[in-house]
């Protein structure tokens, strides 16, 4: 039965394991090495569960999506909101993961248009099955490739006893620039939730057809997906912390710059699995983002809106999937695109959209008469509401510091 339940939690979890997400980890590897931040991206991977078991029980009850769920409760003004806000902010994000797959196969000298083919193909296999069940066997299969990091973590003879200390003492923050350590640990934190997750996960869980009997196995795909995903984060960690001991600048690195940076410390073969695990990070993230959008699409507009429904009968939800896909791909490929300003750009859309989709999924779970018996309690109010706090605050606190870099001092 846990065969057949899981897969929403794994693939939301490991799908936030993106191209992006994994050049942050490996950022703080490379900077700071083995300390503070080992055992504080596990307590991210928490505070992303969290957040993620609402969402859980939230679709399992109600049998709707959230963008679906905000329209209905909330009024078509914030329906259109929520939905537009994640769909424009999915969108760059898209570019950003095409961009991670150009640069993962571009170390292996392939060509951009060829790699971002690629990619474009896989995204589409994987979205036009036909039916659920086969998108999720498909992109669970791709998401466990998420571990190709560790190989390339142990090929780095990382200090077992120097992890084992930072996990049970939770060394000081590192030396450093304030301003870079802050925009680490805030960078970390949006590597762990962000408000795609949630309508991701509770359209999958519609759609994969759980009842409330099947919350407890949804918590523990759920659980698993944080656990994988926070394991996977480490290694990217581990993977590039001889750059740290061997005083490289790593400041500048981009994706295959970073295969390449680690290539005389733990060989070709590690340099090769960190590729190719940037590669499927973006692949995966390109098919449970893209998904998500068409998900909000559909609920809004209220028509189909299912990966169980064929293409004729579901037109706008797979246009909606497959534009997206299509349209980022394509501007990856623009000679000279701006795209340092697309990745500023998707840090502040998700700084505006963090704040509702939290205050929204917050209000839902406590709403009674639709969540029944299992509204939240006092413990999950007490959860839920110091997560979404605290990453409201990060989320503002990021904006700020990326927009206005000067107001964190040197």
């Amino acid at each position: 039965m846990l065969w057949l339940l899981v897969g929403p939690g794994v693939l939301v979890f490991l799908g936030e394991n993106d191209a992006p997400s994994m050049l942050s980890y490996s950022a703080t590897g490379a900077r700071f090495g083995v300390g503070f931040f080992i055992p504080f991206v596990v307590l991210t991977f928490l505070m992303g569960l969290v957040v993620q078991e609402m969402t859980v029980r939230l679709g399992a009850v109600t049998h709707r999506g959230h963008a679906e769920l905000i329209f209905d409760r909330f009024g078509r003004f914030w329906g259109f909101f929520s939905m537009g806000d994640l769909v424009l902010g999915n969108f760059l994000t898209l570019i950003t993961e095409f961009i991670g797959i150009r640069a993962g196969l571009g170390f292996f000298g392939v060509r951009p248009v060829i790699a971002v083919g690629v990619g474009l193909v896989v995204v589409m296999a994987a979205i036009t099955t036909g039916r659920y069940w086969t998108w999720e066997r498909i992109t669970l299969g791709l998401a466990i490739f998420n571990g190709l990091f560790i190989p390339a973590a142990i090929l780095a003879h990382p200090d077992w006893s120097a992890v084992g200390h930072a996990m049970l003492t939770w060394t000081p923050l590192p030396k450093g620039s304030g301003s870079e350590i802050l925009l680490l640990i805030l960078a970390d934190i949006g590597a762990t939730v962000t408000p795609w997750m949630i309508f991701f996960q509770q359209s999958a869980v519609v759609d994969k057809g759980m009842q409330p009997r099947d919350i407890n196995a949804g918590r523990f795909d759920t659980l698993l997906g944080s656990v994988l995903a926070a394991v996977f984060a480490i290694a990217a960690i581990l993977a590039t912390v001889p750059l740290f001991h061997h005083g490289i600048d790593a400041s500048q690195f981009q994706a295959a710059q970073f295969a390449e940076a680690i290539d005389p410390w733990i060989g070709h073969t590690g340099a090769a699995l960190f590729a190719l695990g940037i590669f499927e990070a973006g692949i995966v993230a390109a098919i449970a983002i893209s998904t998500s959008s068409a998900y909000a699409f559909g609920e809004v507009m209220q028509t189909g809106h299912s990966l169980n429904r064929p293409v004729r009968d579901a037109w706008p939800f797979y246009s909606t999937l497959l534009g997206s896909a299509c349209a980022a791909a394509g501007l990856v490929l623009i000679p000279r695109a701006p795209l340092e300003f697309v990745v500023l750009t998707v840090n502040v859309i998700a700084v505006l959209a963090m704040p509702p989709a939290l205050a929204f999924l917050m209000l839902l779970v406590n709403d009674r008469d639709i969540m029944g018996e299992y509204v939240n309690g006092f413990w999950g109010n007490a959860a839920g509401i110091t997560v979404t706090v605290l990453l409201i605050c990060v989320g503002i606190g990021f904006g700020l510091a990326t927009v206005f870099p000067r107001l964190l001092g040197g």
